[in-house]
Order: C-alpha cells, then structure tokens, then sequence
C-alpha cells in the first residue's frame, strides 16, 4: 500500500568521516504516490580569501575528483522479531528452501545470505543506540542525586537482543549446514556462505562490546555486573566459534589487529554489495557546449566573410587597402570567436548541468532514476536568503561581509527516482535510496599556515615572562538547502555548519541554529583525535 506521509520522505545526516573528510548522509524515502520524485541539493562553501580557493586553484574536475559518492539502497528496517519470524525476512527464506526443497539459482541463496547480514546490522545498530539512550537515562538519575529509575527496560531490552541474536546465528548455521549436506554448491557459494557467517559473528560482537563500554558509568553492582557477563559471553562464545574454525578476525591486546580490521571492513562490503546502485555518468554539458562553440565560431566567419567582401567591393584584391582591411577583419573574427564562446559558456552554465548520472538497479538493470550536478564558482553568485539570515546570526560574518572578501562555490545536485522502478520491501512500501557524499578538504588545507606557534605571555605575580602555545585554524561555512518534490508534499529546509581546519585537516565540525541569543553550536569532533603537537620550550605545565 502506498505510504500515508507518516515517514520522513528526506532525511540528511552530516558528519567527520575522518581527517580529511566529511559526510553527507541522504536518505530519499519516495510515498509512492508520484510516478516520480525529485529531491534537490544545494551546498555553498564559504571560504575565506586567504586559503586561496578558486576556480583556478579548484577547478570543477579536481572538486569532483574530491568528491566520493556511493548510492545504494536502504537497508530494510526489520527487528529481532521480524527477523526470526517474518514472512519476508531472509532468514525465514533460506529456511524455506530447506524445508520446501526449493534451492533456485544459488545467487539468490548468497543474496538471502547477505542481505541477513545488512539487516542483522541495522537491528544491533539500533539495539545498541537504544541501550546508550537506556545508560544515559541511568547515568542522569545518578548525577542529579535522585534515586535513578529501576533498570528494568534496559535488561529486558538486553536479554531480549541476545536470546534473539543466539537464534537467529543458530538457526543460520544450521541452514547453511543442511544446504551444504543437502545440494551440490559450488565452491564460491559456500566460500560465501562461510564469510556471511563469520560477518553476522563480527557483528554481534562488535555491537555487544560497545554496549558494555557503553555500561561503564553503570555502578559496580549485582544487577548491572551480571548483565556485563551475559553480553562479554557472548561476545566470548562468538571469539571461541571463530578461533575454533580457524579465522583471524579475533582481536588481541598484543598486536596492531591489522588482519581484524582489515576483514571486518572486506565483509562489510561484501555483505553490502547488493544494496549499492551501478551508476553511468556523462557529461551533456559538454557536447551542448560544442554546439554553441560551433555558432560562435560560424557568426565570427560571418563577420569576417562580411568584412572580406566588403573589401572586396571597394578596393582591388591586389592592393594595400585590400590586404589591410582583410587582415583586420581576421584579428577581429578571432576576438569575437573567442568572445562568444565565453558568453555562451558562462549563460549556458547557468541551466546546463555537468554531470548526468543514471542510477540502475543492479539485479534487473533498470532505470531507477537520474543525478544532475553541477558546480559554479564567484563571489556574485546568487545566495538564497534563509542562508543568508542563518550566516547573519553571527557579528563576525555579518561585519564582515563586504569588508573582508571570501570565494564561494555552489555545488548543486537535482535527484529524480523511478516511483515504479523501486522495489517493494513489508506491507508494499517503496524501498528507500540512501545517497552517501564525501567531501575531501585537503585543497582547503594548502595554504594554511603551521597549526602551532606561540604566544608570550607575563605572569601577573612575578612579570616572569614565558612562552605559551597557541593554535590557529581556520573557518569554512557551508549552507545546505534540501528540497523535496513528491506529488502533495514539497518541503525546502536550510542547514549552517562551520568546519574548523587547522593544517593537519578538520579539527570540528559545528551545526549553527538560530536561538534567542544568538547562535548554538552542536560540535563534532574527528573519531580519531589528532596527534598531540611537539610540546615547546618554555610551556608552562
């Protein structure tokens, strides 16, 4: 059945992929309700003048070649108990071939599989965030001085997840184990049936261990101490299963865990293979431009030809005049040559897009929807209003705004999906495309200055004088406007955040808000903190 509009139709999600990049998260959830459904992307960099940022330093290719993109399909929202029970769980389908007799093309066996796999981490993603929410709870009672609220839900939500999770591995295991008995696969089908079940194990672990580091503000007591022990066994208990076939995807306190990392990253896109989109990129803008360099430089031969046969007319070919009069008309046929063609460049770009992009599905090969983007560049460029009143709740930007001179560069994209080409997850709704960004900012990072120097600082007792540490970084805004056409609902929000950048790469990154007061930041800072800087001579302590 189509969608009522109950769920969120765009959802965007920004944050530090790491360093060097940041991430923007889009989900476009269709109603159903429109044949199509267009979704429209704006992001407008501010950047400060002395970072040397133009469209020179910058050009279009080198901004898309910093920009990674990756379209894949939602990932169906299933919980424990769906999983274990659902009709249209794939769980519950591989278990049908067994028990009907009904194998089908062993691709779609490896797709059950995987697609298991893609399910299981969204369920413990959630399991997990629903615990921290849980602690948070818990830990607020705790600090307040009140009594906290009985951990009932927290246990319940635990002991939950781990009874469901010991069913659904062993309920695959044995699956696979009667598959393997039961019909002549071949050596790639279990090789990935293998690696799918070292992926669920990894899972489970790895969410159940942050559970506990999530449980280590809980106070040392009967209650939460047992719970910590049953989520450690089974994290033990999948160790055990994973020592005793022979993998080394088992972390150990002694070494760098090069071989874990490294596996766990191959199974996640392994097992996340099926959901990405294959995408065909041209470039039409391209092709038209040739088409109006091809007018500019037929009107320039027109001239000249005008000019030839005007002098033609009235002087003798063989005379000075004549000559003079040619060569002049060249010179200028090849000035208002190059002319036009920057005048019917610059006015194309304003309506032509520079990368077209068709998103097929990877199973039926059909068209599920096209991407146009495009990138324009200059001070003048037009920006929308509501981005302007957002930058503007901030003094320093809003004296400085024709005072202190920043590039700009807009980078729009314009997203149209197939209603009808998306395949249906429970109950007939639209499957859903999440489109993930990453921008790399290591162009921004060329020209800054070194991220420590000093300061001199004098002692109020003693007029001693030191040597003290200061950092400088650097600040980039970049505005969002994301628009929403689907049949009835159309919706336009705006979004400010403020990237600090220092020459190692992205320091933090901070969501503007207007608030009575002025503006409220919510940070983010990178995963992985930035090695501490050589300590100086003469720091204080």
């Amino acid at each position: 059945m189509p969608d009522d509009g109950s769920r969120e139709l765009f959802q965007t999600k920004l944050d530090i992929h790491d360093r060097k990049q940041f991430e923007l998260k889009l989900e476009y959830q269709p109603s159903g309700t429109d044949d199509e459904s267009e979704y429209f992307v704006e992001a407008m960099f501010f950047v400060p003048r002395a970072l040397n940022v133009t469209a020179d330093t910058w050009p279009r290719d080198s901004f898309y070649a910093d920009l990674h993109n990756y379209v894949r399909f939602k990932t169906p929202v299933l919980s424990f108990d769906e999983v274990l029970t659902g009709d249209h769980s794939p769980l519950v389908q591989l278990e049908q071939r067994v028990t009907l007799g009904l194998l089908g093309p062993e691709t779609e066996v490896v797709y059950d599989a995987k697609m298991l796999g893609c399910i299981l981490r969204g369920a413990l993603r959630r399991f997990a965030k629903g615990m921290k929410e849980q602690c948070a709870r818990l830990t607020r009672g705790l600090e307040g001085g009140t009594e906290p609220a009985p951990p009932d839900e927290l246990v319940r939500l635990a002991r939950r997840s781990i009874d469901s999770t010991q069913k659904t591995l062993q309920r695959f295991r044995t699956c696979v184990a009667v598959l393997g008995e039961k019909y002549p696969l071949s050596e790639k089908t279990r090789a990935s049936l293998r690696l799918v079940d070292e992926y669920l194990s990894l899972l489970v672990e790895q969410f159940f261990r942050r559970v506990v580091v999530q449980m280590n503000a809980m106070p040392r007591t009967s209650v939460f101490d047992e719970l910590r022990r049953e989520l450690m066994d089974v994290v033990i208990a999948d160790e055990s299963y994973r020592k005793q076939h022979g993998l080394a995807s088992v972390i150990a306190p002694d070494t760098d865990n090069e071989e874990y990392t490294h596996r766990i990253s191959f199974l996640k896109k392994f097992c996340m293979n099926i959901l990405f989109l294959d995408v065909h990129r041209t470039s039409p803008r391209k092709a038209w431009e040739e088409v109006l360099f091809a007018i500019a430089a037929g009107l320039a031969m027109a001239f000249a030809l005008g000019v030839g046969l005007f002098a033609q007319t009235r002087y003798p070919q063989v005379s000075f005049n004549f000559f003079v009069i040619a060569v002049f008309g060249y010179m200028l046929k090849d000035r208002i040559k190059e002319g036009l063609r920057r005048l019917l460049a610059s006015y194309a770009g304003k309506f032509l897009y520079e990368r077209n992009t068709r998103i097929l599905d990877p199973v039926t090969h059909d068209d599920v929807g096209v991407c146009k983007e495009k990138v324009d560049y200059g001070e003048a460029l037009d920006v929308p209003e509501a981005i302007r009143a957002l930058r503007a709740q901030d003094d320093l930007i809003t004296a400085a705004q024709g005072e202190l001179p920043e590039s700009i560069i807009r980078y729009r994209k314009k997203i149209v999906l197939e209603s009808e080409m998306l395949p249906r997850v429970a109950d007939g709704i639209v499957s859903g495309v999440t489109d993930i960004i990453r921008v790399n900012v290591e162009r921004l990072l060329h020209d800054m200055d070194d991220p420590d120097y000093t300061l001199d600082y004098v002692d109020l007792e003693d007029f001693s004088v030191e040597k003290l540490r200061a950092a400088k970084a650097y600040r980039v805004d970049v505005a969002f406007r994301f628009s929403v056409d689907d049949g009835k609902h159309r919706e336009t929000t705006v979004k400010l955040v403020r990237l600090v950048l220092d020459k190692n790469g992205i320091k933090r990154m901070s969501e503007l808000t207007p608030s009575g007061d002025g503006v409220r930041a919510k940070v983010t800072v990178p995963s992985t903190p930035p090695q501490p800087a050589p300590r100086l001579v003469g720091v204080r302590p």
